[in-house]
């Protein structure tokens, strides 16, 4: 069959033609003053980015990944201790861990693909020094339950929050719960700039303090140095690009929900699929939807069906959790995520898209749960 619509999973072009003139003057104005490195345009984001979350912090950084990484240095955690997180997450989140010297304990995801409270609290042990959930595709844990544990452990939490920025639990926004946490700003990402980037937020005077020291070579204000740190900065054209696009991120919430509700007015009523709550669906959650992630029947024939009809879609990191890399050496068994890894897929979810993509999107997904090759499949 060709192909009547094309549909990419994520049209990365559209991230600088949709606002190229505005995208040009801003590249324009920063070049001509020189204005490069650590200026007053990355400041400017991140005061007004710590407004918009509700922080007392936010330090631009080079990716989210360094930021999870100092986060977890400047808490102190290192050999010997034990940081929890999801294996329903990408490998930058136990990486943070790995790096500071800790060990990276996976656990668990429950039905809404977040990291289980229950298989929180049972993997407690004396060494547990952090949890560190995934708030995933746009959503935010039940942090009060998570909160809860750590309290009684003794451990703190870090948030990679790198898929969630604008995502809110009991109205407080991702990132801002524990000790830290981090946002991505890389190009497919709700707040995407033109490459790497990311930060960290906090409202810990001394985890500001010594990440700030961390990312720029362990120079203090004055450029003396006074630690042994690295190169994590923002790149001040990037910030200020995320600032331009920040001014209009509510706009591009609102859409990404309003797809969101489409696809599940369209979808909900498919039985071989589980979808994602849908917007409002439960008002302790505002989520933001950086990703449409279903669990599908027959989830490896629905895809082939949807690239053969122009659809793009994505397995989650690369089809495997965390403890199912050999290489990573994360030993155990956890079923319900490797059966969930059986059935996930992610469906194209940008502001690029147009109502008719996410109605064809939807068209031909109903449509292969009706063909003759899924009832046949079915009943062999």
């Amino acid at each position: 069959m060709v192909a009547t619509r094309t549909v990419p999973f994520f049209n990365y072009p559209d991230v600088f033609t949709s606002d190229e003139a505005e995208l040009l003057s801003i590249i324009r104005e920063v070049g001509r003053r020189g204005a490069y490195i650590m200026q007053r345009d990355l400041a400017d984001f991140e005061h007004e980015l710590a407004e918009y979350v509700g922080a007392k912090y936010v330090i631009g950084m080079a990716n989210a990944t360094d930021a999870l990484h100092f986060a977890v240095r400047a808490a102190g955690i290192g050999p010997g201790d034990e940081v929890i997180f999801a294996s329903h997450t990408m490998v930058a989140t136990p990486a943070a861990a790995h790096f500071a010297g800790a060990t990276p304990v996976p656990v668990e995801c429950g039905p809404d693909h977040l990291i289980d409270p229950d298989a929180v609290a049972a993997a407690v042990t004396p060494r547990t020094r952090a949890i560190m959930p995934t708030q995933l595709n746009g959503r935010t844990a039940d942090m009060r339950r998570l909160q809860s544990i750590a309290d009684a452990c003794g451990a703190v939490i870090i948030e990679d929050s790198a898929q969630a920025l604008g995502s809110r639990f009991m109205g407080q926004a991702a990132g801002t719960f524990g000790l830290a946490g981090c946002i991505s700003f890389y190009p497919a990402k709700t707040l995407g700039c033109l490459g790497d980037g990311g930060c960290l937020i906090t409202n810990d005077e001394t985890i500001d303090r010594q990440v700030r020291l961390l990312r720029d070579h362990g120079r203090n204000e004055e450029g003396e140095v006074v630690t042994w740190g690295l190169n994590s900065r923002l790149d001040n054209l990037q910030a200020a690009i995320l600032r331009h696009k920040l001014s209009r991120y509510d706009d591009d919430i609102a859409r990404r929900r309003e797809l969101a509700r489409r696809y599940d007015q369209l979808l909900g009523n498919v039985p071989q699929l589980t979808l994602p709550p849908a917007p409002d669906a439960d008002a302790r959650h505002f989520d933001v939807f950086q990703n449409y992630e279903i669990e599908a029947e027959d989830r490896d024939g629905l895809r082939r069906y949807l690239q053969d009809r122009g659809v793009g879609t994505l397995l989650p990191w690369g089809g495997k959790a965390v403890h199912q890399f050999a290489a990573l050496d994360c030993n155990g068994r956890l079923p319900y995520t490797e059966q969930l890894f059986t059935k996930l897929l992610m469906l194209p979810m940008n502001t690029s898209l147009a109502d008719a993509d996410v109605e064809y999107v939807a068209e031909q997904v109903t449509a292969y749960y009706e063909s003759a090759a899924f009832i046949e499949r079915s009943a062999a």
